[in-house]
């Protein structure tokens, strides 16, 4: 940072080659004792109320999940990145997602509650008006109502602002019509609030506040291959009926919220799936000083304890990544953001994809 207190963004590779001072570097060793009681009160609640309702939760028995949502919110965990006069914490974002971390203990209901207090609703959070925020957070924060974000279309991926959803007022200027299609939507199920992006006048990208009793319709939870405990669906608008104040942002500027809350999204990610990626390899190491080939613990061959080696290196990378992205944050150094999510979701998958390879023998579990 320069004497005028203005940032200093590094571009491109620059920051392999600039010195950094050790205080400006945010490492684990950073985090402070309140810091970690808070999260130990999240491994307390997932150990106890979560891991205890697994066979629930994978049935897709969304009451249950609701009623654990509920919990977490009575807990304080869903309040941390809501603001003290909307009826939450206010805390930082290393508080948050070592929160993050802590959920991944179960990666199903860790989507779910990820998905409702990061990219469902830090929305209203960032861009919301004074009367949204007060009418919409209280509750998000206590769990009474449930968030989804609703970007993904058919022909809308990746290329997002390629939507063809669209939003027509009516000619009372009272409301906006949605007419269209969302897909793969976490908590599609069961949320009550949707963040829904669509096009005024078919061209004015923009974000609105939906709820389902506007009219926004659950279509049948998708089959998944992993994360099947939690809620994916599509989500049918047809000619859902909008207030025309629950307009989120500026007309024409939905890009602005969409981009900059998938960025939080990428950041709570990382660390829940560093979290994840730990427990694989906790659980490895266990399991293979369990096993025994040739008259002891396959813990002791070489390719065991390579591989093995090499899933602890790839935490250990992802985990500096992420908290010295956290570090970093306040400073806006958005390319962090985006290598963090990048680096971390292909250490999750690397290491529980080693992960059986390290047992010698069981495949890998259905449930995740």
């Amino acid at each position: 940072m320069s004497e005028t207190g203005k940032v200093s963004v590094v571009k491109g590779g620059m920051f392999l080659f600039e010195g950094r001072k050790s205080e400006d570097v945010f490492t684990r060793e950073d985090i402070s004792e309140e810091q970690q009681m808070f999260a130990g009160v999240a491994e307390e609640f997932m150990q106890k109320e979560v891991m205890t309702r697994s066979e629930q939760i994978y049935a897709k028995d969304w009451p249950v999940t609701r009623e654990l949502l509920l919990k977490a919110g009575e807990l304080d965990l869903l309040r941390i990145d809501i603001p003290e006069q909307f009826g939450g914490l206010g805390l930082d974002k290393v508080s948050s997602a070592f929160v993050g971390e802590q959920i991944a203990l179960m990666p199903s209901f860790g989507a779910s509650l990820g998905a409702h207090t990061t990219i469902g609703t830090l929305p209203i959070v960032y861009f919301g008006n004074d009367e949204q925020r007060a009418k919409y957070l209280p509750r998000l924060a206590s769990g009474e109502l449930i968030a989804a974000f609703c970007l993904t279309e058919p022909s809308a991926g990746s290329d997002a602002l390629n939507a063809k959803t669209k939003a027509t007022l009516t000619p009372d200027g009272k409301h906006y019509l949605l007419k269209g299609q969302k897909m793969w939507i976490t908590n599609g199920g069961f949320a009550d609030i949707f963040i829904v992006f669509a096009k005024v006048d078919g061209e004015k990208f923009t974000a609105f506040i939906v709820e389902r009793d506007h009219g926004a319709i659950s279509g049948h939870e998708e089959k998944k291959l992993g994360l099947d405990g939690s809620s994916t669906t599509a989500v049918m608008l047809e000619d859902c009926k909008v207030p025309v104040e629950n307009v989120l942002g500026e007309i024409g500027k939905g890009h602005v919220v969409a981009f900059n809350i998938l960025n939080f999204g990428r950041l709570k990610l990382g660390s829940r799936n560093i979290g994840g990626a730990k427990i694989s390899l906790n659980n490895s190491i266990a399991y293979s000083k369990e096993r025994h080939q040739f008259g002891r613990a396959i813990a002791n061959f070489g390719l065991i304890k390579r591989k093995l080696a090499e899933m602890a290196i790839r935490c250990f990378v992802g985990d500096a990544m992420v908290w010295r992205t956290l570090g970093m944050v306040d400073k806006a150094l958005e390319m962090w953001i985006q290598m963090t999510r990048c680096r971390s979701s292909k250490q999750s998958s690397s290491t529980r994809l080693n992960a059986p390879s390290s047992r010698s023998g069981p495949a890998r579990p259905s449930r995740l």
